[in-house]
């Protein structure tokens, strides 16, 4: 019986993908449209996801309205679901139209980075984020995620985001391979504001929160001697496109010191929040792991 639910399962999901394609190939305005009223509908809908972005916005933006955290979470739905038309745009656009989609600022930062060696690209959770596969199209690239529960689900992602020769690592294989890939020469998309627990993390400050933090970039730049570039997609308004903007390499980076450099990084972070606070992934538990003594706030 779990067989056949198994493989029931299997075929939906290729059913719905099959949607998905064909959806993919409208313009990217009335995919736009189409995926803000969806998002507009789960704000109403998703009272539990709901409760967690304004928590998410309560503890990051205190100094706030309750009105004004109120229409950013309303404006977070839109863009999320805005954000599921565009994996469907990353998975299966041509790269042409990626192309064109796609515009850049600061990309000097990036190409001056590259000139002098290994490159780590910062690259937060924001709606748009697997946009950024358009990048591999330039060079060779390696993507670092964890591993999805659904297989159909997972290999339809790998075939999407590594269609232009990105390789693709997952969390759960270490850092041998990413090394690898480093030393390679593939510019690292790393996306560093991910909850692995307190193994491989330490707490550092977020918008003033303490905020369980990865500390592999350091680790990953010393071994490499890679500069770690911060690396923000975005979404333009009205499915006019996205915009993927680079600041600086991270300054004294690393300085040997895991706490210094994961709040480094979450400054970083939270630069990118503050120009579009609407497309942060606010929905998700980023305070889901506290420091020993402090309760939960979820």
């Amino acid at each position: 019986m779990s067989e056949r639910a198994g493989s029931l399962g299997e075929a939906a999901t290729r059913v719905a993908l099959g949607v998905f394609w064909c959806l993919s190939h409208l313009p990217l305005p009335v995919l736009a449209a189409i995926g803000r009223a969806f998002g507009w509908l789960a704000y109403r809908l998703l009272a539990t996801r709901r409760r967690v972005v304004m928590i998410n916005l309560r503890l990051c933006f205190p100094e706030k309205s309750e009105a004004w955290r109120t229409r950013l979470a309303q404006a977070h739905f839109a863009a999320l679901g805005q954000g599921v038309f565009d994996v469907m745009v990353a998975w299966w656009a041509s790269p042409a139209r990626l192309s064109r989609l796609v515009s850049f600022r600061g990309r000097e930062h990036y190409d001056r980075a590259l000139a002098r060696g290994n490159v780590i690209l910062l690259v937060p959770h924001f709606a748009a984020i697997e946009i950024g596969c358009v990048l591999s199209l330039e060079r060779p690239m390696a993507n670092v995620y964890r591993r999805l529960p659904n297989p159909v689900v997972e290999a339809a992602f790998r075939r999407g985001i590594g269609r232009f020769g990105a390789t693709m690592i997952t969390q759960q294989e270490g850092v041998r391979p990413v090394l690898k890939a480093l030393r390679e020469g593939r510019v690292l998309y790393y996306l560093p504001d991910q909850d692995f627990g307190e193994r491989s993390s330490v707490f550092a400050p977020f918008f003033g929160v303490p905020t369980i933090t990865l500390h592999a970039v350091g680790r990953l730049a010393r071994a490499v001697a890679a500069q770690v570039v911060p690396c923000y997609v975005w979404q333009k308004p009205r499915g006019q496109g996205y915009e993927i903007a680079f600041g600086p390499p991270l300054a004294d980076f690393p300085s040997g010191d895991a706490l210094t450099d994961a709040a480094a990084t979450n400054r970083a972070i939270e630069e990118g929040v503050r120009e579009h606070p609407e497309q942060y992934f606010w929905v998700h538990k980023r305070f889901k792991t506290r420091p020993p003594g402090m309760p939960s706030v979820y």
